[in-house]
Formats: structure tokens, sequence, C-alpha cells
């Protein structure tokens, strides 16, 4: 068995609890009996094994996709943001005010020359526009804003990384 690195929650993840984690990634709907079945134990040690990750914080939730063209939000978007000023006040503000607007999908606080990116679905470019002088364009902390239009967004891995032989 190869030894994987410690989690940064101080919890050691060992090759069942990767397994599970890897299955719940991959179909969180997933029955226990069938959870149980593909990591080679037995179906109420599964369900242990599930809770235990979930109290020790790893995994944090379950949750629906859902298709943004569908329900009317075709046009995605990577807003990078720079803020004018370092104040505590207004950052604390802007942090609390933008990912409560139900166009914002996550905002990220980034290194380098920007401050803040943030991934935005609306339905138009002219809601995009619009949404930009709204929200940003006025917000007196923003310096600069820079959008940029994403075709296709696939994700990767949500799960642990594969471990390394010690």
């Amino acid at each position: 068995m190869s030894s994987h690195p410690e989690s940064p929650f101080g919890n050691d993840l060992d090759e069942i609890d990767r397994i599970i984690i890897d299955e719940l990634v991959s179909n969180a709907r997933i029955s226990n009996a069938t959870l149980a079945q593909r990591a080679s134990i037995a179906p109420s040690t599964a369900l242990l094994r599930t809770r235990s990750l979930v109290d020790r914080g790893i995994l944090t939730g379950y949750h629906a996709e859902v298709s943004l063209p569908a329900v009317g939000r075709t046009v995605q978007a990577l807003i990078s943001v720079k803020l004018r000023a370092h104040d505590r006040e207004k950052i604390d503000t802007f942090r609390e005010r933008i990912p409560a607007l139900p166009e914002v999908l996550s905002m990220f606080h980034v290194s380098g020359a920007t401050d803040y990116m943030l991934h935005i679905a609306v339905g138009s470019t002219e809601a995009l526009r619009d949404w930009v002088l709204d929200n940003l364009a006025t917000d007196e902390s923003v310096g600069h804003t820079e959008t940029t239009l994403v075709f296709d967004h696939q994700l990767g891995n949500r799960g642990p990384l594969p471990g390394h032989d010690a």
C-alpha cells in the first residue's frame, strides 16, 4: 500500500477513505451498498467511514449540478478585479457583497496584479455589460476590471491527489 501525505486538516486519509471520496465525487448519489462494494468493506463500515469524513471536515457537502444554459444563464465570464486601495473596511464590504449577488458562481481572492477573480453567469452579453457597470464600475473600492468570456468549462479532479510511494 502506498503512503499518503497528511491532509491539511490534520486527518490522515487511508486507501478506504480515498476510495470513498473518489466514488462520492464521481457520484454523490451512489447507494451505500454500492459504495461499500466498491471499497470492499461492509455497508455499516462504509456508512461509518463516510460519516467520519463529514465529521472531520473532509466531505463538506453534496451538491446538484445545474446546467446553466438550461436555466437561462448562457453567458459565463471570468472577471479580474483590482481594488483601488487596500482599506480593510472596503475589502470586507466587497467580500460580503459580491458573492451574495445571484449572478456570482465563485469568487477567488488571488495573488499578483489582480486581487479577485469572479466567475459569473448571466443571460446575455448585454446582461454581462450591465452587471459589470452596476456592480463593479460603480463600486468606489474597485480600481480596474478585466472581463474574459468563458467558451467552455470542464471540472477537473475534485478529490484528493494520488499518493506517492515513500
